[in-house]
């Protein structure tokens, strides 16, 4: 055939200077700016005016908007601190950390009701809103950051057990609030205005103005609803704190800073709500957590001649011996040796070792796994004969832990050519044995294993040396 002559290049439209999702975005972002802009106008007329800035005092009232807010946001703080242990990200532990900060001072701050514990001010409670929105802006900033991969295990350590002392230290504050214990046994706390507050409430305020920058951009770079929350939220407490620091108790302007913080932990506790409850924090993750690069150790275990079994016995029949298997096989992999289950696919489990970073021993720990989980699916297989039994194969090396989907469809997972050689060699394995790559062995010293030889993978160009591993020194099964 003769071959044609290229195409004549087609004329291109130049393309507008701002796209119009830009431009979009550009629009929201400035309407969203003046209407966070109006709360502090709004404090600004009320205070120039005192006819406007009017006193009104109303106990229960205020108890069940102070309590409101920090159930608000000891929820998030839950939410956000659940998310960020599963999945190691060092940012939402510190966002974590901010809301629970929040959470706790507020809520001694509801017991100050008139009435409710105590009869009289108490200086312990009445500054445990400041206190507590101060404290929160040191862990926002701090949230900002982007922690890389190789220090974010030491990162989060060091969170977790900066949690724990803020536990601590609010519980003691508030002990010493309700018994008048020193250093708050005298006064009801520091005026309106005095240089302490003024002080406390410029250093917020500036934390949470970057804070608040800083999540805008990452609305920015990448859309959703959760960090234009987050940045509402922090711009919001920012000028909560200004209204704490100037306004007088009970007149107005002392009310908008208490509708301020149920407004900011109602915004970002509505973006999370609207978010896929699967990763729902996902829009907050650090670049690392969303996909970063990791030496990891994968583990997949199924069922030979599942099919079968499933073609001749009823579906009741096959889930009773699915439950009876995982019941088992799945403590022997999690609780045993913190391996973590990334899916269940029918009679398969794929799990991984090392995903947080913070196991260096992911290897001997995935290849511990696989033998325990053999030992204790035997136990059930021998009291059921005619039960497939399970192969195992385990390997190591670089893949990349992401969270992959949208809105109706999101999971965090591991994605590599090591989880499709971990799958193909568990299809090699031998029936109620552990095969490992070489990979995993460089791991595993002293560990006793025969020969698989080279193994032809599907999609490998080259053949893949494996091994049946026998045993591993100090190994004792799981119990």
């Amino acid at each position: 055939m003769a071959e044609q002559p290229p195409a004549e290049p087609a004329e291109r439209t130049p393309a507008p200077p701002v796209s119009h999702a830009r431009s979009g975005a550009r629009g929201r972002l400035a309407v969203g700016a003046a209407v966070l802009v109006l709360p502090l106008a709004g404090l600004v007329v009320l205070r120039a005016s005192s006819g406007l800035d009017r006193q009104w005092q109303h106990d229960t009232t205020h108890f069940w908007i102070v309590f409101g807010a920090a159930l608000l946001s000891a929820v998030t703080a839950y939410g956000t601190g659940a998310a960020a242990v599963r999945r190691g990200d060092v940012r939402v532990m510190y966002v974590s950390l901010a809301f629970l900060s929040a959470a706790g001072f507020l809520g001694l701050h509801a017991l100050a009701t008139p009435h409710v514990l105590l009869d009289s001010p108490s200086v312990g409670f009445n500054v445990s809103t400041p206190t507590g929105i101060a404290l929160g802006s040191l862990f926002a900033v701090a949230s900002v950051r982007e922690v890389a991969a190789d220090e974010a295990a030491a990162e989060m350590r060091r969170a977790r057990r900066l949690r724990s002392a803020l536990l601590v230290v609010m519980a003691a504050w508030g002990v010493a609030s309700l018994l008048r214990l020193p250093p708050f046994d005298v006064g009801v706390g520091p005026e309106r205005g005095s240089g302490p507050l003024v002080a406390a409430a410029v250093v917020a305020v500036v934390l949470y103005a970057v804070t608040t920058v800083t999540y805008a951009r990452l609305w920015w770079r990448r859309g959703g609803l959760l960090p234009a929350a987050m940045a509402s939220a922090m711009a919001l407490l920012a000028e909560a704190m200004v209204a704490v620091a100037v306004a007088p108790n009970w007149h107005l302007s002392w009310w908008e800073w208490h509708l301020l913080l149920l407004a900011a932990f109602a915004l970002v506790a509505w973006g999370a709500q609207q978010s896929w409850h699967e990763e729902r924090w996902a829009g907050l993750y650090t670049a690392d957590t969303l996909a970063g690069r990791r030496e990891m150790s994968i583990l997949f275990a199924d069922l030979k001649g599942f099919t079968t079994f499933s073609e001749t016995h009823d579906a009741a029949v096959v889930t009773e011996m699915l439950n009876a298997y995982f019941t088992v096989a799945i403590p022997a992999v999690v609780k045993s040796h913190g391996g973590t289950v990334d899916r269940l696919i029918g009679d398969a489990i794929m799990a991984t070792f090392n995903r947080l970073g913070d196991q260096p021993d992911h290897a001997r720990r995935a290849a511990l796994a696989g033998l325990d989980l053999q030992v204790e699916t035997s136990r059930i297989a021998d009291a059921h004969p005619g039960w497939p039994r399970f192969r195992v194969g385990v390997n190591t090396g670089e893949v990349v832990v992401s969270v992959l989907g949208s809105e109706g469809g999101r999971t965090a997972t591991v994605i590599g050519d090591a989880v499709n050689v971990a799958s193909r060699i568990e299809g090699q394995a031998p029936v109620g044995r552990v095969a490992v790559t070489a990979s995993t062995l460089e791991g595993l010293p002293g560990a006793v294993t025969e020969p698989l030889g080279p193994l032809e993978l599907k999609g490998k160009d080259e053949p893949v040396e494996a091994f049946v591993l026998v045993s591993l020194p100090d190994h004792t099964s799981a119990t």
